[in-house]
């Protein structure tokens, strides 16, 4: 379960943050992840509340912002929206894709005291 050691990731970025920013508690940290990250959202859920316990995180609000996939598309030139990957194109069935977005993973920001 790579979720628990992103959640770790998390918390460890939180709490050096704290010392950089001189902040105690931690309301709210908003995630912005991909379809196509291959992140369970359910289990980065659980993850969270476990790793938190007994942090300055604990008592936070997570969000998650889900942000679609897009890719480029070689035969058509242009950019199609995915919903997972190796995905066909949807406009022409081509396989030559590149993923231009939807694959993120990160904090996009804290509210804290």
């Amino acid at each position: 379960m790579h979720e628990l050691s992103i959640c770790e990731g998390i918390v460890q970025i939180i709490e050096d943050q704290a010392v950089e920013q001189n902040f105690t508690s931690v309301e709210k940290v908003r995630l912005e992840i991909g379809k196509l990250s291959g992140v369970e959202l359910e289990a980065l859920r659980f993850g969270f509340d476990v790793v938190t316990k007994n942090t300055i995180a604990e008592n936070a609000e997570l969000e998650i912002i889900e942000l679609n996939g897009m890719a480029w598309c070689m035969p058509c030139e242009k950019s199609v929206s995915v919903s997972q990957l190796f995905d066909a194109c949807p406009d022409c069935g081509g396989y030559q894709l590149q993923v231009t977005s939807g694959n993120e993973m990160r904090i996009k920001d804290l509210e804290v005291n």
